[in-house]
């Protein structure tokens, strides 16, 4: 005789498992800032990304189990690239890609015996701050627009309180990555350090023209948090290849 368990205590079960394994993982931060977006992870690794450009204006961060999120990232990829050259580049939104990411997880969610352990953001850069969009969509399907920052895995919700209490939208990029910084390190309630190896850093930036992505890493990256801790304003620099990558 079949065991039967109700419709409600299977998702209960679901959600509580995927809760479970995203918590596990470090946080994310996206935040807005007085150029673009801002976009900060605590990762020590250098190949395995959890920060990456999606298309010209929109980029994707995400929390949780690597193969599951890497899937979802290549699948936006390719929709953007297609649709783009199908149609036109300026056709191609982060509300689009948002979307599809939730119905995929959606789907996921109440089909497949396993939820996958993953949630994402995707940012899209505006012409102007207004026009900026930041959507947070997590291991259900459930999709959010947020306004000026969101935090994701881990102990996201205090991230975000601490969070709440440095953000400002004009504030420069070290202030901007000083305050990202400061909220991930009190992640779990206690003070930590986090050097330039342990950041994943990139920003979609509003006057670069065509591609908006960009990492910040190596020397900059250190000047940068050097320049947020003595509560300086950041200083306009030139792109260096040794410095700063594009993907």
């Amino acid at each position: 005789m079949p065991f039967y368990v109700a419709p409600e205590q299977q998702m209960k079960d679901k959600a509580d498992y995927a809760r479970k394994g995203i918590a596990r993982g470090r946080s994310a931060v996206v935040l807005q800032y007085e150029g673009g977006i801002l976009m900060v992870a605590d990762n020590m690794s250098r190949t395995l990304h959890k920060i990456s450009e999606l298309y010209d204006r929109i980029g994707f961060a995400a929390v949780g189990r690597y193969p599951e999120f890497e899937n979802l990232r290549l699948m936006g990829v390719r929709f953007a690239d297609v649709r783009g050259y199908q149609y036109d580049r300026r056709d191609v939104s982060g509300r689009q890609l948002a979307n599809i990411y939730a119905q995929t997880l959606g789907t996921v969610f109440s089909e497949s015996l396993k939820p996958w352990e993953v949630e994402i953001v995707v940012a899209e850069v505006g012409d102007t701050a207004d026009d900026d969009e930041i959507y947070r969509i997590t291991f259900d399907g459930s999709i959010v627009d947020e306004q000026g920052f969101v935090a994701v895995g881990g102990s996201s919700e205090h991230v975000s309180t601490q969070l709440k209490d440095r953000f400002a939208a004009d504030a420069p990029l070290s202030a901007a990555l000083n305050a990202a910084t400061r909220a991930l390190a009190r992640e779990n309630g206690e003070e930590r350090e986090l050097e330039a190896s342990n950041l994943e850093v990139a920003i979609l930036e509003r006057s670069r023209q065509h591609r908006k992505f960009r990492r910040i890493q190596g020397r900059r990256l250190t000047a940068l948090i050097e320049e947020g801790k003595a509560g300086g304003a950041a200083a306009p620099g030139g792109d260096s290849t040794e410095d700063e990558a594009d993907e």
